[in-house]
């Protein structure tokens, strides 16, 4: 069982549209990030909007706060990042054993994770195992993944909905079995099913209409749900936490839109 205060969980320094999805007793929770909103600050001018408005310890990955005068700091460990431009499933715990023993089930591929992703084209086929090898690229805090690397990724794509006329929209369901930076992005853009809004691999041209016509402007990578087991305190736990795909995704999919 979690020892955190009876409050813990209701007086969190949200940040911006960041909804509390699920706790369980162990103090093992997931959250649902919008797009835009980052998974952390890297600096304290970054704080406004993240995850938590609060302090970042980047060598220790926890949030700190003081949720009053007189009473001790708090901390919540973030467990997983998604790119600020992604929206959807992030997980976090209330103590640093437990946040030990749920990032090693991500260590271990035991976690399964899905994302929906709005895409340009139209997969040739419903179903399709994609592996590739990647060159991934981190100077200056910035990150570039390209499709020529020796680095292998694998991903399940499965086609969820799509027009059926021009333009080509694609609703794909990805089910990443390694977790590369920027993989699934990448991938899609290898197979010319950029995702809608990617303003790094994607078609910008196609984006620049897309936001005109439709009134949105990011990027269609929404993490869908998240769920595994694992064992803390002697004993095995299951997890499952999802967050809705949010509605501007299928505005395009609708008959006659």
């Amino acid at each position: 069982m979690s020892t955190t205060a009876d409050d813990f969980w209701t007086t969190l320094p949200l940040g911006r549209g960041v909804q509390l999805i699920t706790q369980d007793a162990q103090g093992l929770a997931a959250f649902a990030k919008p797009a835009g909103v980052l998974s952390h600050p890297n600096t304290a001018a970054d704080q406004p909007r993240s995850l938590l408005t609060a302090r970042y310890a980047l060598d220790g990955e926890y949030f700190e706060w003081s949720p009053g005068a007189g009473l001790p700091l708090r901390r919540l460990w973030l467990l997983n990042r998604l790119d600020s431009a992604t929206s959807g499933v992030i997980l976090a715990a209330a103590s640093e054993p437990l946040a030990r023993e749920v990032r090693a089930q991500f260590k271990r591929k035991q976690v399964r994770k899905l994302y929906n992703a709005l895409v340009f084209g139209r997969p040739k086929v419903a179903r399709q195992v994609w592996h590739d090898r990647l060159m991934i690229d981190k100077r200056g805090g910035q990150v570039r993944t390209r499709g020529e690397g020796n680095i292998p990724c694998e991903s399940l794509m499965s086609l969820l909905k799509r027009t059926e006329a021009e333009p080509f929209f694609s609703l794909i369901q990805l089910e990443p079995r390694t977790g590369r930076s920027h993989q699934l992005r990448v991938q899609c853009a290898m197979r010319h099913l950029p995702i809608v809004g990617d303003g790094t691999y994607g078609d910008f041209a196609r984006n620049r209409e897309y936001a005109k016509i439709y009134g949105a402007k990011r990027l269609f990578l929404h993490s869908l749900s998240t769920r595994f087991e694992y064992e803390f305190g002697g004993r095995k736990h299951a997890f499952a936490a999802e967050a809705p795909l949010p509605p501007e995704f299928t505005e395009a999919l609708r008959p006659g839109a």
